[in-house]
């Protein structure tokens, strides 16, 4: 069927038609109606054709007249419309010789606006984590108010927290800076938790401190030991401080009590802490235990040498009653031998030597005053008052009534007892030599003085006046010098002295220890004596040694 249509088409079109026409619909309806006609219509088909042709011609022509204002305004847009054309086709040619260049542009556009992109989507990222980013930069603020608020142990987690999130994400930067703020942080919170090691607090306190202290561990256990001494020490030496100095006894009775209380407790706490007698595998090695050991105790020791030299210092400025600072003070050494540092034998110096000093310069003001005294006393028409002082109900331990005559030598004993009585209660066998010395070299002075006295005196003595000057010189050398060795036995009992030294009392009355020598004493007015007061010193000598040998030998018999 489509080869006779096709050599159909050649017979009616022998010159070939165009290739718009191969697919043309009507060209193949009309090919197919003149195959359907008969030769008849064949012939008139022509003239139908020719026909058509014609009325097709002078319809296009009547329409042409018709509207020929539309064929000419369509001629003039198809003139403008070509035109327009031509310049796009310029601009176009001119658009492909820039396209290059704008491709070259556009990628360099690309890349720029790659990484603003990226920075966009992080921007975007940031905006969406925004509450969670917040917190993190939040976290030294947050530590800072926990350390502000006494929060410890929320703030060492913290600076954990902080700490192994730098670790995990060590190349982020903010982090790095959050984490060095952290730390700044973590060296306040250190200096407030010393802080407060130097304030008066309680054992529960202390261990809760040392407890964040070793946390953080900044110290070793022997760092963090010391620090803990510093402190407290540092407590301690605020407490002592804030005691008035006014008064030396009272500031020396309050440093015994404040130190007594504080540095036992303080010891106290360093004990329940820091367990030197801990065993294990967590315990410190031997040679570390040692060291810490050697840190306690140089601070005890330190602080027995503070405490040492505030007690020199103060009974050097002079301290009375100094049996109540005595008893006081060794209580506070024997209190430390619980903890092994009883130092009670490191007062004993001072207070012997604060003693010896005392009594030395209670002795020599009396010589003084006796000085003073003497140059006012006058034998001149001096009467002699005949006061009787023996008798059944006198009190042996009462001085001779005889001395009223006298009153230079009334008021120096009476300085001397004074002395006796203020160091009686505390007075060491370890200067019973350096007192009879003293004693003795002031009995000397006197006896010296009386001798001047005389010379100076003599020639102006009436009867009377002579008589009552050898009264005043038997009075000086028998009832003061007898008197002040009853005194000396009284306080230094023989027994007991020899008991402490070790001899028997037979040696010590031998070798005079607890005797003031008389014959030296009165040596300088032994000529101004009447000749009887030797046999009379001598009895009472033999009557003062006779009881004492008498008790020797009943003690050695018991």
């Amino acid at each position: 069927m489509e080869s006779e249509e096709e050599r159909l088409q050649d017979l009616l079109f022998p010159d070939g038609y165009p290739s718009e026409w191969i697919d043309s619909s009507p060209l193949k309806d009309y090919i197919s109606r003149v195959g359907s006609l008969t030769a008849e219509e064949l012939q008139k088909e022509p003239i139908k054709l020719n026909d058509e042709k014609h009325l097709l011609e002078d319809q296009i022509q009547e329409l042409a007249v018709s509207n020929y204002k539309v064929f000419l305004e369509t001629a003039q847009c198809s003139q403008s419309l070509f035109g327009q054309f031509t310049l796009i086709e310029n601009k176009l040619g001119t658009l492909l010789l820039d396209i290059p260049q704008f491709e070259k542009q556009f990628e360099n556009f690309l890349n720029k606006t790659k990484d603003i992109n990226s920075i966009r989507k992080l921007n975007s990222l940031t905006l969406t984590r925004n509450a969670q980013l917040l917190e993190i930069l939040e976290l030294p603020q947050l530590m800072e108010s926990f350390i502000n608020g006494g929060f410890y142990e929320d703030a060492l987690e913290l600076a954990s927290y902080v700490r192994r999130l730098c670790f995990k994400r060590s190349d982020i930067q903010i982090l790095k800076a959050i984490k060095d703020d952290v730390e700044k942080l973590w060296l306040v919170m250190l200096n407030k938790l010393l802080e407060q090691l130097r304030l008066g607090i309680q054992l529960p306190k202390c261990l809760q401190l040392v407890a964040y202290l070793r946390r953080m561990e900044i110290f070793s256990e022997s760092e963090l030991r010391m620090k803990f001494l510093q402190t407290r020490n540092t407590w301690l030496n605020n407490c002592l401080n804030s005691i008035p100095n006014d008064d030396p006894y009272h500031h020396l009775t309050k440093t015994i009590e404040v130190t007594r209380v504080n540095l036992f407790s303080i010891v106290t706490q360093y004990k329940a802490i820091f367990n030197d007698d801990e065993h294990g595998p967590l315990a410190s090695p031997r040679n570390q235990l040692t060291n810490c050991n050697i840190i306690f105790f140089s601070w005890i020791s330190d602080r027995v040498s503070i405490f040492l030299k505030t007690l020199e210092e103060d009974l050097d400025r002079g301290v009375s009653p100094l049996d109540t600072v005595l008893g006081q003070s060794m209580y506070f050494g024997l209190s430390f031998s619980r903890v092994g540092c009883d130092f009670r034998s490191l007062m004993v110096p001072i207070f012997v030597k604060t003693i010896k000093s005392a009594f030395k310069e209670s002795v020599l003001k009396a010589t003084t005053n006796f000085e003073k005294n003497i140059e006012r006393f006058t034998f001149i028409n001096k009467v002699h008052s005949n006061i009787t002082w023996k008798g059944k109900d006198v009190d042996p331990a009462r001085p001779p009534e005889t001395l009223l005559e006298f009153y230079p030598l009334a008021e120096y004993l009476n300085q001397i007892l004074i002395v006796f009585n203020e160091l009686r209660s505390c007075l060491p066998f370890a200067i019973i030599e350096e007192i009879m010395s003293c004693l003795e070299e002031s009995l000397l002075v006197i006896s010296n003085l009386i001798l001047i006295l005389y010379n100076a005196e003599h020639q102006a003595f009436s009867a009377n006046s002579k008589e009552s000057f050898s009264r005043f010189c038997m009075c000086f050398a028998d009832d003061l010098i007898s008197y002040l060795q009853k005194c000396l036995h009284t306080i230094f009992p023989p027994n007991s002295v020899a008991t402490y030294l070790g001899v028997s009392v037979q040696t010590l009355q031998k070798d005079g220890l607890l005797t003031i020598n008389k014959s030296k004493v009165i040596d300088p007015i032994k000529l101004l004596l009447p000749p009887k007061i030797d046999p009379i010193l001598d009895k009472i000598q033999n009557e003062d040694v006779k009881p004492k040998i008498n008790n020797e030998k009943e003690e050695d018999t018991n």
